[in-house]
């Protein structure tokens, strides 16, 4: 088994396990700052090592465009070209596939599309995508799978549903490494018997781990964790669970208490290259004029690199003198920040007062709209 369950909160979903990869055991619930193309953006490794994360997540849809397979081939795979010495999963490009590529086909044998950089046509198999990653070497890979944005009509996802679970089977036959771990992936869209129809097949499939596909793809967020809750429900106990792209702090915290296990999203990245801080009180816009004489870190409670030596007034001149520093000071402060949260969360779990934790952090946290939440995922 691939995974260990250790304990389950008393009064939540909530739940601590163990995660074993070929480099190393991930305790979860865990949070995988994403690399989508072999790099945390403006983040060095050293950088995401010290902020305590150990497993990170890269998309195989832009690997395979750039630098392509005979490059990362020719390195010794993607832990050696990017030199990263812990666990990576890699996200099949299924998502991208469908929200990035140019006139994409979707058929029963796989899905034709045109790359979003060069215009250059490519057919990408649930077989070749699988040969691909065991190129990459990744530790736990992601089928091919359909994503429908919301709002879906029921017979459009129907039909969906049956590419995606043909393209599972046909994912878990074809040959991969030993050393490496492949999770199913649940679809169904907001339809719960679809998605109870995608959770028994596809754990009739058999997978070393699931990961609940198609939510925060434009649905309202009551709705994204009425389907998370109801999904997880479904999986199998002694098996780690994995919701796709969800990564908002107050969102994370709320699926822990439904009973997930894995996290990846862009967000503390993406926002922080805006200026967009999170904090134990909330999230803050630092390019905003009442920080420019501000001389208080981040986050008070925080020990990152950037609020043990750095104030808000520096961050914000940073980022209105369109300083690169500014975008990495704030990107780094968002990943330690959401690892240390979820870690919190873990030491929460195992002391039986998750929801008070939640509770005691949600009471206080100011949200700012953030926009689109995500990037790459599904």
């Amino acid at each position: 088994m691939s995974f260990r369950l250790v304990q389950k909160d008393k009064n939540t979903k909530a739940r601590l396990g163990i995660l074993k990869t070929a480099r190393g055991e991930v305790p979860t619930p865990y949070f995988m700052p994403v690399g989508t193309q072999a790099t945390i953006k403006t983040l060095s490794n050293d950088e995401i090592t010290a902020s305590g994360a150990g497993l990170i997540m890269a998309n195989a849809y832009h690997l395979y465009l750039r630098p392509g397979e005979e490059i990362i081939k020719k390195a010794g795979g993607l832990h050696k070209f990017m030199n990263w010495k812990g666990p990576i999963m890699t996200d099949s490009g299924g998502y991208q596939i469908f929200s990035l590529a140019v006139l994409r086909k979707v058929t029963p044998e796989g899905a034709e599309f045109k790359s979003h950089i060069d215009g250059s046509r490519h057919f990408m198999t649930p077989e070749k995508i699988i040969e691909f990653q065991k190129v990459l070497g990744s530790d736990i890979m992601m089928p091919l799978d359909e994503c429908l944005h919301y709002p879906v009509v029921r017979s459009n996802v129907e039909e969906s549903l049956k590419i995606t679970l043909n393209w599972a089977k046909r994912s878990k036959k074809t040959p991969k490494k030993d050393t490496q771990l492949l999770f199913g992936i649940i679809q169904g869209s907001t339809y719960p018997e679809l998605r109870k129809r995608a959770v028994e097949e596809i754990v009739d499939i058999g997978f070393d781990g699931y990961a609940i596909g198609g939510i925060a793809v434009g649905e309202p967020r009551g709705l994204i964790h009425e389907i998370t809750d109801y999904t997880a429900g479904l999986l199998p106990e002694l098996q780690a669970r994995y919701l796709m792209g969800v990564g908002t702090p107050l969102d994370m915290l709320e699926a822990i208490a439904e009973g997930i296990d894995l996290f990846d999203c862009v967000v503390p990245t993406r926002n922080g290259r805006n200026g967009q801080a999170f904090t134990s009180n909330g999230e803050l816009q630092l390019r905003n004029a009442p920080f420019k004489d501000d001389f208080k870190p981040i986050d008070e409670k925080c020990a990152c690199y950037t609020c043990k030596n750095h104030t808000r007034a520096y961050i914000r001149h940073l980022f209105n003198t369109d300083e690169i520093l500014g975008l990495r000071l704030v990107s780094l402060h968002n990943i330690y920040f959401y690892v240390k949260l979820i870690e919190a969360s873990r030491g929460a779990i195992k002391a039986n007062r998750f929801k008070e934790f939640k509770e005691e952090l949600s009471k206080n946290y100011k949200r700012m709209p953030i926009g689109k939440q995500k990037e790459h995922s599904c």
